[in-house]
């Protein structure tokens, strides 16, 4: 920090990589990612409370005087609404009069209407339809769903800490894979695969610290983001699991410290079913405190397909990841 200004000295955002190892020079981390560390980190995620909460997309894709927005979560269809005012509305997504499919009706001054036979909802009960809890967090929107939970219901989901609103670009991609929520998040609690599976992303990555217990439950990593050839961005990241279907990379230093990737994974089909299906919402949240990211923000709708396709390649490989684990689980040959 300059004496005279006070300031902290500019530093450029990326760093020119040395030479490194080749991928398979890179000292291997099989030792490290042991079975048995990933499989205790798993249970104590899945042993915490979700409220019987379920993410079922971005906030920005439910709009005032748009289509409703449907999803099915662990077998139930819900449809989601705004009124005019932008309030949110939800609830069974199967008409209670001959079970038209909510989800392709329209809204018509904040009125959803059926489209087989005009029975109009405002949110409220009506003629046997009942408006289940919703919540939107700004970025996310979540149901609660207390049949398909089956725990002590919450008034709030379990939110992660983001950076303080307006302060960052978000973007929110999904994608739906054949597999349980446990699998995605047993992908996102083996953080060693990193620069083996995704070379294209990651480089030098180290895991620095591991869960000790219930108390101090974070992985963290010492990772490199690859931006361009050999130029990269150094960050320090705890990877934490707030919930059962949640896990939350945090970067706690180097550029962008306090931005977010939050991976939910919320489940379509219902509990055991032969063929699972898991939708895999992942919200990621930038924000630097670099006075130029101003604008970065005022260019949010240019970047958010770019972070959308950064997040879909990694799912394309991790995603192969997770069917891959439920695929032997459910054979009974998934190793140990």
């Amino acid at each position: 920090m300059s004496e005279q200004t006070g300031r902290k000295r500019w530093s450029p955002p990326l760093r020119r990589r040395g030479s490194g190892p080749d991928w398979a020079a890179q000292t291997p981390t099989w030792r490290q990612a042991r079975p048995a560390l990933v499989a205790e980190a798993l249970a104590r995620a899945s042993a915490r409370p979700s409220g019987n909460w379920f993410v079922v997309g971005a906030s920005r894709h439910v709009r005032v005087g748009d289509r409703p927005y449907g999803r099915t979560v662990g077998g139930t269809e819900v449809v989601l609404w705004r009124s005019d005012d932008g309030a949110l509305h939800a609830g069974p997504g199967i008409c209670p009069h001959l079970g038209a499919p909510l989800r392709e009706s329209r809204v018509v001054c904040g009125t959803l209407v059926c489209h087989w036979h005009g029975l109009a909802l405002d949110g409220s009960v009506s003629a046997g339809w009942q408006p289940i809890p919703v919540h939107d967090d700004g970025v996310l929107v979540w149901v609660r769903l207390d049949e398909v939970g089956g725990e002590e219901p919450t008034e709030r989901p379990v939110v992660p800490e983001r950076p303080a609103p307006g302060s960052g670009v978000d973007a929110v991609f999904t994608t739906v894979g054949r597999c349980e929520p446990q699998d995605v998040v047993a992908n996102r609690l083996d953080p060693w695969h990193g620069s083996w599976f995704h070379p294209y992303s990651f480089v030098d990555l180290s895991v620095v610290r591991e869960p000790q217990g219930e108390e101090d439950d974070a992985f963290v990593v010492d990772v490199s983001f690859r931006v361009a050839g050999r130029l990269v961005v150094p960050v320090r990241a705890q990877f934490t699991a707030p919930d059962p279907r949640t896990v939350v990379m945090r970067i706690t230093d180097g550029e962008g410290v306090t931005s977010v990737v939050e991976t939910h994974a919320t489940p379509l089909t219902g509990l055991n079913h032969e063929r699972p299906r898991t939708a895999v919402v992942e919200a990621t949240v930038a924000a630097s405190d670099r006075p130029g990211f101003v604008l970065a923000r005022a260019a949010a709708p240019v970047l958010r397909p770019l972070m959308r396709r950064t997040a879909g390649r990694l799912w394309r490989d991790d995603l192969a990841y997770a069917e891959r684990r439920w695929s032997l689980r459910s054979t009974g040959r998934f190793p140990g």
